[in-house]
């Protein structure tokens, strides 16, 4: 069995607004393991990205954890002073952040970005520093490696960034890596280079990686599970191969069903009615059911739920009580 690095529980992150204080992220539970590759999906704005910033407490400033666990090796986080989590990441923890565009600082050459970490959080000295810095170009798939750390952002290719980027977040060696949007803006073939080099890392790290994403393609090639969010809820947990073959939540259903089938070309796609609701928006019971096609007087009048489909697999929805209810009715039939 994998050992657990980092474990959240019952997360709530609230934002101080002019309208008071908004939840952007609502009682959010998961856990990764070590070499696990856990995808959290959803659309822009469901809360995905707030939550894995909460893990590293990067939040704005008027943003903050008020309610739940986050324990990274049985250490809680929640609880450590700005130092104390200045050590931590980069260090333990990584993130490869959105837009490789904008990530690095342009005044800086890409050696003195890359070096900064390695100065933090090492004893390496000057001429160490520099050939680890070559090394991780070069472990990323950068050729030219030294001639590289003289050179400036704007120099790079957009794949060249996103490369340098995962070489800035992998330059201590951390024990988790969080991926947020990695593949966003960069051209199909230089997409599949970075999934790969990610997973390759995985195996040869024995990281545990938390990957942000609204692709539902980038999930089925890197994911082992799969966590579904919808306007800062988890409303669907799973195995990959679970989520693709069995989507038990309609939300799910909808992410997957405005998937093109490329061996489909006269497959209809379809699309999910409506739009997120904003934090200030009151709804009552399951907050997806202005936009569920399936939605039920209950729906509107209580929020589901994490029912069990199977032991990796759950989904907050009341259509899994109506299975359940009918699955025992059927067995005290013919018991």
């Amino acid at each position: 069995m994998e050992k657990q690095l980092l474990n959240v529980h019952n997360l709530v992150t609230s934002f101080r607004t002019a309208e008071g204080r908004l939840s952007a992220v609502r009682g959010v539970s998961f856990s990764v393991d070590q070499q696990e590759t856990l995808c959290i999906v959803g659309e822009s704005g469901c809360g995905k990205s707030i939550t894995t910033l909460s893990v590293l407490q990067l939040l704005p400033s008027n943003g903050e954890i008020t309610a739940g666990s986050i324990t990274f090796k049985g250490e809680e986080l929640t609880t450590k002073k700005e130092e104390q989590m200045r050590k931590l990441r980069g260090n333990d923890i990584s993130m490869i952040f959105q837009e490789p565009m904008t990530a690095l600082n342009p005044v800086f050459t890409i050696g003195y970005q890359l070096k900064e970490p390695l100065k933090l959080h090492t004893k390496l000295n000057k001429t160490e520093t520099r050939n680890r810095a070559i090394e991780l170009l070069q472990q990323v798939g950068i050729p030219n490696s030294e001639k590289r750390l003289k050179q400036y952002p704007h120099e790079l290719s957009g794949g060249m960034r996103q490369r340098v980027m995962i070489a800035i977040a992998l330059a201590c060696n951390p024990a988790l890596l969080i991926a947020d949007e990695p593949t966003t803006a960069l051209d199909v073939t230089i997409q599949a280079q970075i999934l790969d080099l990610i997973d390759d890392l995985k195996a040869e790290l024995g990281m545990g990686v938390v990957m942000v994403t609204h692709d539902m393609g980038v999930v089925a090639e890197v994911a082992d599970r799969v966590m579904v969010m919808y306007a800062g809820n988890v409303v669907e947990t799973g195995t990959v191969e679970e989520i693709f073959s069995n989507p038990q939540h309609p939300y799910t259903q909808g992410l997957l069903a405005s998937v093109p089938n490329v061996d489909d070309a006269s497959q209809k796609l379809e699309a999910i009615p409506g739009s997120l609701p904003n934090l200030s928006e009151k709804i009552e019971g399951c907050r997806f059911h202005p936009r569920c096609p399936y939605a039920m007087e209950k729906c509107m009048e209580q929020e589901p739920p994490s029912f069990k489909i199977s032991d990796h697999h759950q989904s907050k929805c009341w259509l899994q009580e109506e299975e359940v209810n009918s699955h025992d009715r059927k067995h005290r039939a013919y018991s």
